[in-house]
Parts: structure tokens; sequence; C-alpha cells
């Protein structure tokens, strides 16, 4: 266990220790993989990538929080605790957190203001997670 994600759990704390496990963990590698190959079809609406990109990150990013024995209770905090579950910096979290807050917007408020950067720029940041979880040993 890692004692920076330990002080996330708890009663109230955004993440739940629990055992990893090999076949979800490989599921949510392979469902990310899958979106993200799909994110980079530019024949598809930005809004397709960007949702596209944003779940294969969020899939990928939750594989890696898997594997070090932790749930999250809470969707955002996948991205949050990213540097100390695939040691990402802020050049990749910032852009994951854009986008979950652009996500949110289309999804509670019907606002989904995309554009090619941002687009652009998830997919590269999800890349770099997929990178990083393809290092990953499966638990």
């Amino acid at each position: 266990m890692n004692s920076q994600l330990d002080n996330l759990t708890g009663h109230n704390g955004p993440l739940a220790a629990e055992p990893p496990d090999r076949n979800e963990f490989n599921g949510l590698k392979s469902s990310g993989l899958a979106r993200l190959h799909d994110a980079a079809n530019t024949g598809l609406s930005l809004e397709s990538r960007f949702d596209l990109a944003y779940n294969a990150a969020h899939a990928l990013c939750l594989a890696a929080l898997r594997s070090h024995g932790y749930r999250a209770k809470h969707r955002y905090i996948v991205f949050q605790v990213v540097p100390r579950t695939l040691g990402l910096g802020p050049e990749v979290w910032r852009i994951l957190a854009k986008a979950h807050d652009t996500r949110n917007l289309g999804e509670y408020e019907g606002d989904l203001n995309v554009d090619e950067r941002l687009v652009t720029d998830l997919v590269a940041a999800a890349q770099t997670v997929a990178a990083a979880v393809q290092q990953l040993t499966a638990p």
C-alpha cells in the first residue's frame, strides 16, 4: 500500500482500500486502450473524440489506481492521484482536470464546449497515461 494514498482512505476519504483484481485491471486497460485508439480517428466529431479520449483516460487512470489496491469513491479522484499511481506530473493531470470539468458541464448543464486544441491535448495526455499503464504489472 502507498502511505500517501492510504491518507485518502477512511470514512470520509475519497478512496477505499480494496485488493487489486487482475481481471478488472485488464478489462479497464483494454477498454481504455480501445477508446483511445478510436479517439484518434479525426473522421469523428470533436465531441465524440472528446468523449472517447476522456473515458479512455478515466479507465486507464482507474486501472492504475486499482493496481495499487484502491477504489475511487468519486470519479475525479482517479485524475488527482495520477502523480502517485503513475508518477505523471502537472502537464498531464491539469489537462485531465480540465477535461473532467468540461465533461461535467456537458453532462450536467448541457454545455459541452470542446475545441480542437482541448481534444488534441486530451488525446496526448491519455496516450501518456496509456504508456505509463502499459509499464504496470497486472496485479
